[in-house]
């Protein structure tokens, strides 16, 4: 990766955060919270979503056209808010990119490790994300005596993405995958997806009050904040009226991303543009 001593980074340049759909959001609204000075330009891959089902390569492909595409609005710094993508394609966006790479996977991985006391980890995730075992590594590394259960997930992508928040079929489904890991004496359980902090509510009352969820999105715009601090990259000014603080761009159905965000990030979102991605 080309480093901020070869490319002059500005620190009032926008921040790049990118997903396969409206999973990221969730990420999003952890970035404007922790650090709400800072500029944003999300990208959400609506046509192609899902990527949990996808290939390693065809994953990597996709988030390399993202990246070129965020690059080119000068972005500081890009957060792959994607299980999937950080999972598939991080090593080779970080090898490629001439800006800092964020994932949401370390930084979820080593919270788990800092809040369990038994050592016996759960993680679900989409079906690519744990069948790269990423998570495993990571987590392996801080704490090699470390017990660790997975378990795909792959209908709470498509339900998150219908709403269906909180909604019978999401419950019941949520008790068919999660049973197995309550059977395991997990007290920690990684939402390794991004869609996932939106049925956190469900996923809770299935565990239980003896597991603690680790929400990767909060952990990733924590972790964020430390490297702009560190890096002097921190916006120091305040937004002002009628400053293009947050964009939004999509490759489809830019209308019902609209609405779905606007439930989340609750601050008005009045317009997301259509990008033709396979053009990047």
């Amino acid at each position: 990766m080309t480093t901020d001593r070869d490319y002059r980074i500005d620190a009032d340049a926008p921040i790049g955060v990118f997903d396969s759909g409206v999973g990221g959001l969730t990420v999003l609204r952890e970035i404007i919270q922790q650090i709400p000075n800072e500029r944003l330009i999300y990208f959400g891959d609506t046509a192609r979503v899902p990527y949990g089902s996808k290939s390693k390569e065809t994953v990597t492909r996709y988030s390399r056209q993202i990246v070129r595409f965020l690059e080119s609005f000068g972005v500081k710094t890009i957060v792959v808010a994607c299980n999937t993508a950080s999972a598939c394609a991080l090593e080779e966006l970080e090898r490629e990119s001439r800006v800092p790479i964020i994932d949401v996977i370390r930084p979820g991985a080593r919270s788990a490790c800092q809040v369990t006391h038994n050592g016996r980890i759960g993680i679900i995730a989409t079906e690519t994300t744990i069948g790269s075992q990423v998570y495993n590594r990571y987590i392996t590394r801080l704490n090699p005596k470390a017990t660790i259960v997975e378990k795909a997930c792959p209908l709470f992508v498509p339900l998150v993405e219908e709403g269906l928040w909180e909604d019978p079929v999401t419950d019941e489904i949520a008790r068919r995958y999660l049973t197995e890991l309550i059977d395991r004496d997990i007290d920690t359980l990684i939402l390794g997806c991004t869609h996932y902090p939106l049925i956190r509510a469900t996923v809770g009352r299935v565990m239980g009050e003896k597991v603690r969820l680790v929400n990767p999105a909060y952990e990733t715009a924590k972790t964020l904040k430390e490297m702009l601090k560190e890096r002097d990259l921190l916006r120091g000014r305040p937004h002002v009226l009628g400053e293009d603080q947050y964009r939004f761009y999509v490759s489809d159905e830019a209308e019902k991303f609209k609405r779905f965000a606007n439930s989340i990030i609750k601050y008005g979102i009045l317009s997301a543009k259509i990008v033709n991605i396979e053009e990047y």
